[in-house]
């Protein structure tokens, strides 16, 4: 049974803050890619192509964690609660909304054994 927990964050940065906040996001990556949990974890920006022209928030973070409860751990660190507070919750901060969403990969009454 896969315990992996899939996130994808998005940012809307406020007029004029997509380049800092793209720069903030990516200040993250070093620390956390040191978490022994991180399998995969990557701030993107939006990039126009005529095959792909959904809508979104314009800079993504993708990523992947071994299990929910080290995810949540990851969520807890100083760093990160740092940034949320003062890119997102603060009203001067470079970022207007964030949109987190965590995901499995199992199927609904998935009923392989524990291990």
């Amino acid at each position: 049974m896969s315990e992996k927990i899939y996130c994808v964050a998005g940012f809307k940065p406020k007029p004029g803050k997509e380049e800092a906040v793209f720069k903030a996001l990516q200040s993250l990556e070093p620390n956390t890619h040191r978490e022994d949990a991180c399998i995969h974890y990557t701030v993107t920006r939006q990039i126009d192509n005529p095959f792909a022209q959904g809508t979104s928030y314009p800079i993504v973070f993708h990523e992947i964690w071994a299990s929910r409860e080290e995810f949540e751990a990851h969520c807890q660190r100083k760093e990160i609660q740092d940034f949320f507070a003062k890119h997102v919750e603060a009203p001067d901060g470079d970022i207007e909304d964030a949109n987190v969403c965590v995901y499995t990969d199992e199927p609904w009454n998935f009923d392989a054994p524990k291990v």
